[in-house]
């Protein structure tokens, strides 16, 4: 198995600790006074999806996590979860709302994502970092209210709710961060 050293460590690495995946959140390298630096992580299990935090001091040495991806289609979605589709066999996975997360909001239709397999179990899944959205509901703009940097919110077609510049009118498209869950533009057509 592939090693990792804690200095090669930077946000969405996969390593795995104890024999379970893990996947770099935050990172930070801090160097005291005197000494050695230290690498101050925030992990996520990618099974459980609890998320801890963990310091390692310079030198040490993780196994890389044996994680694939697959690119998968997002079908829809259920009670028990959310199910993605295969376009190359047609085979179709589930995973539970836990595993997902906060990513269900980012979720449309025939959205092509990346699916991750931990020893060929489902583990979650790596979005596009922007999609582009409808706004179903929001309040209009106050005429006058014009200074800069002014913002509303509204809500998208998934239901999510996102600050958005007090022009965006409902009916129109905006591209929106999924890493963030920011408003970047209003897309045109």
């Amino acid at each position: 198995m592939a090693s990792v050293d804690v200095s090669e460590l930077k946000k969405n690495t996969k390593i795995e600790i104890d024999g379970h995946p893990y996947t770099v959140v935050e990172f930070q390298f801090v160097k005291p006074g005197k000494g050695q630096g230290l690498y101050k992580c925030r992990i996520k299990n990618m099974i459980t999806g609890a998320v801890i935090d963990r310091t390692w001091r310079s030198g040490e040495k993780f196994d890389a996590a044996n994680v694939e991806s697959k690119q998968m289609q997002y079908l829809f979605a259920s009670a028990d979860g959310f199910t993605f589709m295969d376009n190359e066999s047609y085979e179709q996975v589930e995973l539970s709302s836990s595993v997902v997360g906060d990513d269900k909001w980012f979720l449309l239709d025939n959205l092509a994502v990346d699916v991750l397999f931990y020893n060929d179990r489902p583990v979650g899944i790596s979005l596009p970092s922007h999609v582009i959205m409808e706004i179903t509901d929001s309040e209009p703009g106050v005429k006058g209210d014009t200074a800069t940097n002014v913002t509303k919110q509204a809500t998208v077609s998934t239901g999510y709710q996102v600050q958005v510049p007090i022009f965006i009118k409902v009916g129109e498209r905006v591209k929106i961060d999924t890493r963030s869950g920011a408003y970047i533009e209003r897309v045109n057509g």
